[in-house]
């Protein structure tokens, strides 16, 4: 009995700590219907997502650090990464999991059929960036 009370205890305790890494804060341009749509993704797939309009994206992703070549319609940080663009849930979950030395993850340009965007699905290369530069994390 005290065994299972100690790990119920363990367990509430960790509880703070996910719910914490699983907020997400997003900048996007007031007009944009695409980064509603990946916020949705994102609610969808157990995130809670706080949007904010800026009228001036670009600022965001200078204040980043995003780099240009990465860069898409909106920026997202979660945990202490930044996600930069479409990038689809499962990709934010094994950041988050495995936890790299990165600053982020980006899906540059808008992909075809990626989270919040419509038409045909497009393979989305998903890479990281920071200090040590930039490589492909995966392909959704």
């Amino acid at each position: 009995m005290k065994t299972a009370a100690t790990a119920l205890a363990i367990l509430l305790a960790a509880l703070p700590a996910f719910a914490a890494e699983r907020e997400v804060t997003m900048w996007k341009s007031p007009t944009c219907g695409c980064c509603e749509g990946w916020a949705e993704h994102m609610r969808h797939n157990g995130y809670k997502v706080k949007s904010v309009d800026v009228d001036d994206i670009d600022q965001i992703k200078r204040a980043y650090g995003i780099p240009a070549p990465l860069q898409s319609c909106h920026t997202a940080q979660v945990d202490g990464y930044l996600v930069e663009g479409h990038v689809p849930a499962e990709a934010v979950d094994r950041l988050l999991k495995e936890r790299p030395r990165t600053r982020g993850i980006a899906s540059p340009g808008m992909p075809m059929g990626s989270p919040g965007m419509g038409g045909p699905k497009e393979e989305n290369v998903i890479r990281t960036f920071g200090p040590e530069g930039s490589k492909e994390f995966g392909r959704y």
